[in-house]
């Protein structure tokens, strides 16, 4: 109804199921300029360009479609004749079930749109993932989804987290999965894209999402696909130094692994959303804090609602086959073999043991130090009930569970939350526990509550080399 909102759609895969909608509504001339359906390859490739990974169903795709289609929209629509319209294109490229149901359907989703006529255009981009057992109705649910995305776009852009959970509208979780998004744009310049991936995990659109050192959200194909993965979990709050030791050593062990290639290795920094509650509701400004340290040591960050590790494992095998690796400190060790993380499975440990370890998994243990007995923990001494123990020591044997050599004993003393305490009580200290030039971070961003002085500029960070 509203005429003044006019632009082209151009879908790649399962139809033109968006724009049908559209003219299932009738009065499509006020919208549509232009639809179009590029499905042979070389016509796609003689529109938009060929894609030199391959494929069709990705990112560059979808963006190469946005671009084409938008510059038409300015170059073939005269202002003199369209003064009061705000141009925008739609695009998708997507691929259904296939006939065997051995694959998921999965699709990008793009719009580019104006605000205002004569106004720079905005740009959202978004990954699904089609849960439906059955192609037709996962063509449904693309084009509700993408009915959704175009009106949340021109109606919702002033409330970014409204126009997120309106892309469910008429879908429910069980059919869709959206797992990446991305808004960039002049009406976007105060959205923190960090926070949106957080959101599609509070809100469970998904359960995991990645974002790069630079804030931009990825998709897990993109990165996680044939890599050899290797994850760290914990809260970082601050980053410490018994952090950047577990990981340096826990990294330089993996490399040697016969079956790991150094050029595929994917460190991930990994927080729960069980962690960024563990004061109550998820404190936005507290997750951003710990995620700009990482940012600053050049660190791929995992968000995930995966408590239990073999999900965690389970999430990684949807994209390799290969080695993969967890570091892992004495409290997480000590959940891994505790049971009562895995009643809700029928076959208990075991089948949860089953899940990780039927992969090639290494799990690499860091010493810790039981301050009650003044003993060091390693895997040879750990406390394992009894039960268990047989299938720790199998594990043990066949060296799927590794110690991590500890040179400075002294780093066992330092805790996260001690850190913390100090940081927001103003005590002085704490800096020695966390890495070179972490400390100045903290300070010149006031971080974790930090009100003393902002030092002076100093040097680039160092650290950021020696996790790279």
């Amino acid at each position: 109804m509203n005429h003044d909102l006019y632009g082209t759609f151009a879908e790649i895969g399962a139809g033109q199921e968006v724009v049908r909608h559209f003219f299932r509504a009738g009065g499509a001339s006020g919208t549509i300029a232009k639809t179009i359906s590029a499905y042979d390859k070389d016509f796609s490739d003689a529109i938009y360009g060929i894609e030199t990974s391959g494929r069709y169903v990705c990112e560059p795709r979808v963006q190469k479609m946005l671009e084409h289609e938008y510059r038409l929209c300015e170059e073939r629509l005269p202002r003199e004749k369209h003064p009061s319209k705000k141009f925008f294109a739609f695009a998708n490229t997507v691929a259904t079930i296939n006939y065997h149901k051995t694959i998921e359907g999965h699709g990008w989703f793009g719009v580019r749109f104006q605000t205002a006529p004569n106004k720079p255009p905005n740009t959202i981009i978004l990954h699904a993932r089609f849960h439906e057992p059955d192609a037709l109705l996962q063509h449904a649910t693309i084009g509700i989804l993408g009915v959704n995305l175009i009106y949340g776009c021109h109606f919702l852009f002033k409330q970014p987290n409204d126009l997120l959970q309106s892309l469910y509208d008429e879908l429910d979780k069980d059919r869709i999965e959206i797992d990446t998004i991305q808004m960039n744009g002049p009406d976007f310049a105060g959205v923190d894209n960090r926070l949106l991936s957080l959101q599609l995990v509070k809100h469970g659109m998904t359960d995991a999402v990645i974002f790069s050192p630079d804030g931009r959200n990825l998709q897990a194909a993109d990165v996680l696909y044939k890599k050899n993965i290797l994850a760290i979990r914990g809260s970082f709050r601050p980053v410490t130094r018994v952090n950047l030791d577990m990981t340096q050593r826990g990294l330089a062990m993996f490399k040697e692994e016969n079956r790991v290639e150094e050029d595929k290795i994917q460190l991930l920094f990994e927080i729960t959303l069980n962690n960024l509650k563990a004061e109550g509701d998820i404190d936005e400004k507290d997750f951003l804090d710990r995620a700009d340290i990482l940012c600053s040591l050049g660190q791929t960050v995992l968000i995930s609602n995966y408590q239990e590790y073999y999900k965690l494992i389970e999430y990684f095998s949807r994209y390799t086959k290969k080695r993969m690796g967890v570091i892992m400190g004495g409290n997480a060790m000590m959940d891994l073999f505790n049971e009562r993380y895995y009643r809700e499975l029928n076959g208990g440990i075991l089948e949860a043991f089953g899940i990780m370890f039927s992969r090639d998994l290494k799990v690499y243990a860091y010493p810790w130090h039981d301050a009650a007995n003044d003993v060091l923990i390693r895997t040879d001494n750990a406390p394992i009930h009894p039960r268990i123990k047989p299938l720790y020591d199998y594990l043990l044997f066949n060296k799927r569970i590794t110690d991590i050599h500890l040179d400075d004993l002294s780093l066992l003393d330092i805790f996260s939350a001690e850190v913390l305490r100090m940081i927001r009580s103003g005590e002085t200290g704490w800096e020695e526990m966390v890495p070179q030039e972490v400390d100045n971070i903290i300070k010149r961003s006031r971080l974790f509550g930090y009100a003393g002085p902002t030092p002076t500029a100093g040097s680039g960070l160092t650290d950021a080399a020696m996790l790279n």
